[in-house]
């Protein structure tokens, strides 16, 4: 399932385009370091869900990039982004367990103490987007190495956190020193800031971000249809 995963990400992230053919599986058993078997289950999954096409001599080929149905006309902006021959690549840059100090709006979410996951976005091989993403503290006995390349949420919902509904705020910031460094900027460099609240059924909050966007390589997209 994890290796589902991340082949499912890579390809909606544009590391494996449309319409071409993914590594073949000597390379991915070499990579994952598991056996045959489990790599053509996993892609055996993807080609059931619509993703991907064996052809016999051929290789498996890329057929669908997006999580919505064919039908749907809504997509999301890294969607947006690998339609148009764009590549997104995460790089995990750390995890660690931390003290939220009082007055934060971590703290005011998750109490003391929590998660913090550091992962930075590649388009195209250029950094553009840095991403902190605090977690609750009833996770930190998972396992988060996966999150170099696995979704955030597909890790939350394996960990038995449904997600219900979403909430984003934008905002205009100047970039913080560690953050400018990362994206090769200056500090102080005018950056896109957004926020993101992940909530669960119940209604509480699972995840919230702070993401910094280099507006100046990629403007932040979001197409609307009538």
């Amino acid at each position: 399932m994890q290796i589902k995963n991340i082949l499912k990400d890579r390809i909606l992230h544009g590391q494996y385009p449309l319409d071409t053919n993914i590594p073949p599986e000597p390379r991915l058993e070499e990579e994952f370091g598991v056996s045959k078997i489990t790599i053509r289950g996993a892609i055996k999954e993807l080609v059931q869900e619509g993703y991907l096409e064996p052809s016999s001599g051929r290789g498996t080929r890329v057929i669908r990039n997006t999580r919505a149905a064919k039908r749907s006309t809504w997509k999301s902006f890294t969607e947006l982004l690998v339609e148009e021959g764009h590549a997104m690549q995460k790089k995990l840059l750390g995890t660690e367990a931390v003290h939220y100090a009082t007055e934060t709006e971590q703290h005011r979410l998750f109490g003391d103490a929590g998660l913090r996951v550091e992962r930075l976005y590649l388009l195209d091989g250029a950094p553009y987007i840095h991403y902190a993403h605090y977690l609750p503290a009833r996770l930190e006995k998972t396992d988060l190495s996966g999150l170099a390349e696995h979704s955030l949420y597909g890790f939350l919902e394996e960990n038995g956190i449904v997600l219900a509904r979403f909430r984003d705020a934008f905002a205009v910031s100047a970039a913080p020193a560690g953050i400018a460094e990362q994206l090769n900027l200056a500090e102080g460099a005018p950056l896109l800031k957004r926020l993101r609240y992940a909530y669960d059924e119940a209604g509480g909050v699972v995840e919230y971000s702070e993401g910094y966007y280099n507006t100046a390589l990629q403007h932040y997209v979001v197409n609307y249809d009538g």
